[in-house]
């Protein structure tokens, strides 16, 4: 579980965060939306540690993140898997060689034990025998599954998605979401997901986080959606007709 409690970020006199509240909750998949600007991403980035807040506390099972010093942040940092928007796979190095790296920088295992879990979690993906290809010759979404299997090398606590149906025909992106879900599931992760996908909110977010103007505008789950009156998410999520045709069609199921 992360908990951001009253949590304010600003960048000069630009007020990005305005008293954050929020709880992630583990073995879900926690979606956060909204506009581009609205601060989703600069939310991450202060949960993760790569801004500091300027004022409030984020938790990781009531540690306070915030409060902790350099190496105390380190520990935390280390049970944090990250999928990160474009793969951010290293070219030169081969998919084992990917999934390996996190497990050279922070764990302390023999390379046979390290072989043994880059294999897991190439199986974990469903892309195994492929740890001689190079990122160049895979799919683009073989590149997000082995970006995938990395983000779990290190048997993490909590995953952090930045857009990972990005660049993904929408077949691909709905094997991406039910992998992140069946991974959050089977090993009760808390999993925080940076999405634009509505197709992709609707399908698997469990608790859904709606950034407007720097603040929690609106939560709940994807069949809350469907019944909601708040203006700003219905303009948000429903802006096309073709959504809208949805909506009614769910709503009369």
């Amino acid at each position: 579980m992360i908990r951001v409690d009253g949590v304010n970020k600003s960048f000069g006199d630009n007020h990005v965060l305005k008293d954050i509240n929020v709880e992630f909750q583990q073995g879900k998949i926690n979606q956060i939306i909204g506009k581009s600007g609205s601060g989703k991403s600069v939310l991450a980035k202060c949960i993760v540690g790569l801004h500091d807040v300027d004022s409030g506390h984020v938790f990781y099972d009531d540690q306070s993140f915030t409060a902790m010093d350099r190496m105390e942040k380190k520990d935390i940092r280390r049970q944090i898997g990250m999928l990160f928007q474009g793969g951010a796979l290293f070219d030169s190095l081969t998919v084992e060689q990917n999934v390996m790296f996190p497990l050279k920088m922070f764990a302390n295992m023999p390379p046979s034990e390290m072989l043994d879990r880059v294999n897991f979690c190439l199986e974990h993906v469903k892309i195994e025998g492929k740890n001689e290809l190079f990122p160049s010759e895979l799919s683009g979404g073989m590149q997000k599954r082995v970006g995938i299997a990395r983000a779990i090398a290190m048997n993490p606590q909590y995953l952090f998605c930045d857009e990972p149906n990005s660049g993904l025909d929408p077949q691909t992106a709905i094997i991406i979401d039910k992998l992140i879900q069946e991974l959050t599931d089977e090993f009760n992760m808390t999993t925080i997901v940076i999405t634009h996908d509505m197709n992709s909110v609707m399908e698997i977010g469990d608790n859904i986080i709606f950034i407007h103007d720097g603040r929690i505008w609106w939560q709940g789950d994807r069949k809350d959606i469907l019944y909601t009156e708040n203006k700003e998410l219905n303009d948000f999520v429903f802006a096309s007709s073709l959504m809208e045709h949805v909506k009614e069609a769910l709503r009369g199921e």
